[in-house]
């Protein structure tokens, strides 16, 4: 993405389910306005009336794995234009929670969709709209579906991407653990098999550097 003195940073949030990230997420949020920043917390699928509304249709609804792909990226388009990049142009801070790191993750890791596609979709509705620092939490798909069950046990109404096997999970986490050795320089990938508090630590550090 180029960026200016007056551009404002782009921050997003990744993991297979159960891996901590929406946890954090208030936290972030909450630490970085502390120190004085003017945070646009968001979220995808969603983002947008248009976005929130095919959240709702990705999330429950059984789809072909391309079709999933194609909604994905038309709720992300919309929710570059009508968000993200009015937000940056401002000089505010981005905080996406999952962004297209996701779609190759879950669409193209998790139920194969074909790179080429993803790859083309992403040129075509954010070419010049990347993230500037990716938070990876990551673990082991048995603890995901450890902790996807206690929710469940909770109340907790899963999706359908959360009642996924074992198998589906392996490969996203695989995926994204791909993408952050492809580009270390925006990733910092963050054990969230650990204690909160030290999970908590690490991400300070971070928002002291932004």
């Amino acid at each position: 993405m180029t960026r200016n003195a007056q551009r404002g940073q782009f921050v997003t949030l990744e993991g297979i389910d159960g891996a901590g990230k929406s946890t954090h997420a208030a936290w972030l949020v909450e630490a970085l306005r502390a120190r004085g920043l003017t945070v646009v917390a968001t979220r995808e699928p969603g983002g947008t009336r248009i976005g929130e509304a095919l959240r709702e249709l990705l999330l429950r609804q059984p789809m072909a794995h391309d079709t999933e792909a194609l909604l994905m990226f038309a709720a992300r388009r919309e929710h570059v234009l009508q968000v993200i990049e009015p937000a940056l142009a401002r000089g505010d801070l981005v905080l996406c929670d999952r962004y297209t790191d996701a779609t190759w993750a879950y669409q193209g890791g998790g139920h194969r969709v074909s790179k080429s596609l993803i790859a083309d979709l992403e040129r075509h509705v954010h070419a010049g709209c990347n993230p500037d620092l990716t938070l990876l939490f990551d673990v082991p798909s048995s603890v995901s579906r450890d902790r996807l069950e206690r929710m469940r046990a909770l109340g907790r109404d899963l999706d359908k991407f959360e009642l996924e096997d074992a198998g589906f999970f392996d490969r996203v986490r695989d995926a994204y653990l791909e993408r952050a050795a492809a580009d270390p320089s925006r990733f910092r990938v963050i054990d969230g098999g650990r204690p909160l508090a030290e999970v908590r630590a690490e991400l300070a550090r971070i928002v002291s550097a932004l």
